[in-house]
This record gives structure tokens, sequence and C-alpha cells, in this order.
């Protein structure tokens, strides 16, 4: 599997993250024959409902936002947002035994929170500083907690029982929660609706690949999810990250010289 098809594979699992794109299981396809995947009667429902959503709601308000909003504004809220992840990935990637990464990680977010404004630009990977995400669920994985069935959360989509767990803490430490701006009720909860939009929209194009290349939407997306999670696991426990596929995200950004050009064989296609 090449590096591109493997970095859209990623996308399709993080853009049902906020959709579902849902689609039947084709005629005659077995229900509830993966063993990871037993409540896959109601986690259908539950990605159909994501779908609606997706379709009523997030997809238009984040057409609307690329539409309207310059790019280089867009690219200011994108790189912020990823600044202020890249705090806890190097609290994670510490809480992993990978000290040398949480080091990078802190480095990364100090300096594009200086030199960047404020993590407006991102002058750390301009620097050849790499940004390695870490996320609870994952450290869940090293720790060797079993990820138990495979879920799909309303709005939230894709989990499991430990990344749930995850997910659940993840919230709960993010440093947007943790900021001045917390007391702050309709300033956080703004921020938080940016936050939602600017995710939304940056996987517009990625999404729309996925009818195209699969009978199942359901069923790729389920597989493309726990193969990442799985991979991201091993890849601390062995120690060898470097030697498993590529499953970052592509940036698809505004700047063409930087945007990732979603392979044929990839996650956004046209509803």
């Amino acid at each position: 599997m090449t590096t591109a098809l493997n970095k859209n594979l990623l996308g399709l699992a993080l853009v049902a993250i906020l959709s579902g794109c849902a689609t039947p299981p084709p005629s005659g396809a077995p229900v509830g024959q993966n063993p990871r995947d037993p409540l896959e009667g109601v986690n259908r429902q539950v990605y159909a409902f994501n779908d609606s959503v997706d379709r009523a709601v997030l997809k238009p308000v984040a057409q609307g936002y690329v539409n309207i909003v310059p790019g280089p504004v867009r690219s200011c809220v994108r790189n912020a947002f990823n600044n202020l992840g890249d705090v806890w990935s190097a609290a994670n990637s510490v809480l992993q035994n990978r000290v040398p990464e949480g080091i990078n990680m802190t480095f990364r977010f100090m300096l594009n929170t200086t030199m960047g404004v404020g993590g407006c630009f991102d002058v750390a990977s301009k620097q050849g500083i790499p940004r390695v995400r870490a996320d609870f669920g994952q450290t869940l994985g090293v720790w060797g907690l079993p990820t138990g069935p495979y879920l799909m959360l309303p709005l939230l989509g894709p989990s499991t029982i430990r990344e749930a767990s995850g997910t659940a803490v993840d919230f709960a430490f993010d440093p947007l929660a943790l900021s001045a701006v917390v007391d702050n009720v309709p300033v956080r909860n703004s921020l938080y609706v940016l936050k939602l939009v600017n995710t939304r929209a940056n996987l517009l194009d990625v999404g729309n690949l996925l009818n195209d290349v699969a009978l199942d939407s359901y069923a790729f997306t389920r597989d493309a999810y726990l193969q990442r999670r799985d991979s991201m696991v091993r890849g601390v426990k062995t120690d060898g990250e470097g030697n498993l596929p590529d499953y970052s995200l592509p940036d698809y950004g505004d700047d063409p010289s930087t945007s990732a050009t979603p392979n044929p064989t990839a996650i956004p296609a046209t509803r």
C-alpha cells in the first residue's frame, strides 16, 4: 500500500468523526461477521444518523466557511488549533515513554507560539521539526489495554471502548478547555464551534472520495480506522514507527505548494 493511499485512509477515518457518508451494506453483504464489531447493527444506525447531521448542518456550514473566509485566515485558524493540540501530544508522548518526541513537540509549541504569532504560522515544520500526534487512546493501547468492541459514536464517529475512554480524557485535558477562556462561556463555545467547522472544512476534499472507492462505506471506514489505530500503538511498542505505513493526514491547506493531492484511491468524494 502506497504512502499516499495510507494517508488518505487516515482521512477516511477522520472525516467519519464528523460525518458518516452512510451507505447501506451492499446486497448480500454479511452483517455482524467482523469479530471486532459485534454491535454492527446499532453502529450502522448511528453511522446513518451522523451522515444526516453532516448533510444537513456540518458540511453546508463548512462549505460556507471555505467560500467566505479568505484562505490565509483559514490557514491561520488551522495552524493555531494544531499548535494547541501539540501540547497534549507532547504530554502523551512522555506518558508513552517517548520522551525525545515529547521534548520535540514541546519545542514545536514554544517556537510556533512565539515566532509563529500564537501558532498562526507553522514555523516549526518549515524548520524541519515534524509534528508527531499522540492522544490518550493511543497511550492506553501502549500501556496494554485492549481495544474492546468497535463503536460508532453519535456525532463523534469511529471509536472503540478503549478509544472512547481516551477521547473523554482528551476532552478533559484539551488546552482550549484548560485555558483562561474557559470561564468566558460565550467565547469558549464560539472557539469550540470554530474548531469543529475548521476540522470539517479541512476534510471537505478528503471526504469526497469515499463513495467512489467503497461499495460499503461503513465497513471501509471501520477497517481503515481500526488499522490506523492498531498501527499507531504497534509502532510505539516496537519502537519501529518508521517501518510502519505512514498514516499521517495530508495537509489539505490552501497553499498549492504544500497541499497534498488526494490519491484517486483515497477519502473525500462527491455526494
